[in-house]
C-alpha cells in the first residue's frame, strides 16, 4: 500500500491519479449546481416559475445538501473514505438522473433536493482525502487544481450543456452530467485505494458524541464561521446572474456560451498561479487582496447598464478571478485547523453550514430581486452588490483569525518536535 502521506513536496503517480479524480468528481459537483444558473431564464419560463419560486429550486439543492452534511458529519471518520465517496456518489447520480426526467416546477424541485442530499458531502469528503494524503505545503496546489474545475465546467460544461438544452430541452444538459459520472464512478471503484488511516486515531465514541463534540470545538467553530460566510456572497449572486445578463444587459442566450467559455478559460490560467503562490507566500495577505478586488468588481457589475459585448466580458471575468482567487487561500488555511481524527467530521460540518448559509442566501436574494414580467429587467440586483461586500468584509476578519489560529498550531507542533 502507498504511503499516505509524502514527505517530498512533489506529487507521486498515485498522488496525480487522486488529483484527476477529486477534480473530475468537482467537475460534475459543481457542473449539476451551476448549470442551474444558465438554465435559469429558460427554467423559469418553461416551468412558469418566478423569480421566487427558482430560487427555491436553487436553495432547495444547498438545504439538503446542508442537512445531510450534519448527519453524515458523525460517521465521516468512521468508514474507509473511499467507501463513503462511493456511496454518495451513487446517489447524486441518481439524483440528476431525476433531475433530467422532471417535467414539472414541483418534481425538479424534489429532485433537487435528492441530488443535494448526496451530492452536497462530497466536496466534504474530497477535502478530507486531500488533508490525509498532501502535506499542508502542497495542498495550495492540489485545491487549485481542484477548483479549477469550477473555471472547465464553464469552459466545457456548461457551453456543452447549454448547446444540449438549446437543441434538445434543458432535461438533456442533466443526462450529460448523469453519463460522465457513470464514468468517474467506474474508475473509483476499480483504482482507487482505500484510505482509512485515520481509523487508526479512532476512538470508540459514539458517531453522534463525534459530531458533538466537533461542534462545540470553539477553534473549529471560527472556521466553520468563516467558510460558510464566504460562500454566501457568491449563492446571492449567481442564482440570477443568468437572468441579469439577458433581461439587464441584452446579451442573447446564443452568447451566453461564449461568455462562460472565457470566464472559464481565464479563471482555468489564473487557479493554478493562485496556488502556487498560496504555498509559497502568506495566504491570508493572498486572501485580503482577492477579497477587495472582488468587492469592486462586484459592486461594479451589479450596477452595470447595457453595455458593448466586449466590456461585458472583461468586466466579468476580473469578477470570477476575483472571487475564485479567494477559495483557495481561504481553503488551504481551513484544511490545516482539525486534528486527523476531526478532519471527516469537521469537513463535512465545514460543507453543510456553506451550504445552508448558501441556500439561505439563495432564498433572500429571490426576495430582494424582483421581475415584472418574464422579460422585464431584474430591480434591486445592485442591492446584492452592497450585501455581498459587507459580508465579505466580515469574512476577511474571520479569515484572519483562522490564520491566527494555523500559525499557533504550527508553532506549538514544531516545539513539541524539538521536545522529542
Amino acid at each position: 500500500m502507498k504511503k499516505s502521506i509524502v514527505e517530498s513536496t512533489s506529487f507521486t503517480p498515485y498522488q496525480k491519479f487522486i488529483i484527476v479524480i477529486l477534480f473530475l468528481l468537482q467537475f460534475t459537483v459543481t457542473l449539476d449546481f451551476i448549470v442551474i444558473s444558465p438554465l435559469g431564464d429558460m427554467l423559469i419560463k418553461n416551468l412558469d416559475m418566478t423569480t421566487s419560486s427558482f430560487g427555491f429550486v436553487v436553495s432547495a439543492y444547498a438545504f439538503s445538501a446542508g442537512m445531510s452534511g450534519l448527519l453524515a458529519a458523525g460517521f465521516a471518520d468512521k468508514f474507509d473514505r473511499k467507501k463513503i465517496l462511493i456511496f454518495f456518489y451513487t446517489g447524486f447520480i441518481i439524483g440528476t438522473i431525476f433531475c433530467a426526467i422532471s417535467s414539472s416546477y414541483l418534481m425538479l424541485l424534489i429532485a433537487r433536493i435528492v441530488t443535494g442530499l448526496f451530492g452536497g458531502v462530497i466536496g466534504s469528503i474530497s477535502l478530507a482525502i486531500v488533508a490525509d494524503l498532501f502535506l499542508i505545503n502542497q495542498r495550495g496546489r492540489v485545491m487549485a487544481y481542484i477548483q479549477m474545475a469550477f473555471a472547465a465546467s464553464l469552459i466545457l460544461g456548461i457551453p456543452v450543456g447549454v448547446y444540449f438544452a438549446n437543441n434538445w430541452g434543458w432535461h438533456s444538459a442533466f443526462i450529460m452530467i448523469a453519463g460522465i459520472g457513470i464514468l468517474i464512478l467506474i474508475a473509483i471503484v476499480t483504482q482507487m485505494q482505500s484510505i482509512n488511516k485515520h481509523l487508526e486515531f479512532q476512538s470508540s465514541k459514539n458517531p453522534f458524541l463525534h459530531l458533538w463534540g466537533t461542534l462545540n470545538n470553539k477553534e473549529y467553530r471560527i472556521g466553520f464561521t468563516a467558510i460558510a460566510l464566504l460562500s454566501i456572497g457568491a449563492f446571492m449572486l449567481q442564482p440570477f446572474g443568468t437572468a441579469f445578463m439577458v433581461n439587464n444587459l441584452h446579451i442573447s442566450q446564443l452568447q451566453l456560451p461564449m461568455i462562460f467559455f472565457l470566464i472559464g478559460l481565464s479563471i482555468l490560467i489564473i487557479m493554478p498561479l493562485i496556488g502556487k503562490l498560496s504555498d509559497k507566500f502568506n495566504k491570508f495577505k493572498l486572501f485580503t487582496i482577492a477579497s477587495l478586488l472582488s468587492i469592486i468588481m462586484v459592486i461594479i457589475y451589479t450596477n452595470l447598464n447595457p453595455i458593448a459585448l466586449w466590456e461585458i466580458v472583461a468586466i466579468t471575468i476580473v469578477l470570477y478571478m476575483a472571487i475564485m482567487s479567494r477559495m483557495i487561500p481561504a481553503s488551504t488555511l481551513n484544511t490545516a485547523i482539525p486534528e486527523i481524527k476531526d478532519r471527516g467530521a469537521y469537513m463535512s460540518v465545514t460543507s453543510s453550514l456553506q451550504q445552508i448559509a448558501g441556500g439561505i442566501a439563495a432564498v433572500c436574494a429571490g426576495f430582494i430581486v424582483h421581475q415584472d414580467t418574464k422579460q422585464s429587467p431584474l430591480e434591486n440586483y445592485d442591492i446584492l452588490g452592497y450585501v455581498f461586500a459587507a459580508i465579505t468584509l466580515c469574512t476577511i476578519f474571520l479569515i484572519w483569525r483562522v490564520n491566527q489560529l494555523v500559525r499557533l498550531k504550527n508553532t506549538l507542533t514544531k516545539i513539541s518536535q524539538e521536545d522529542i
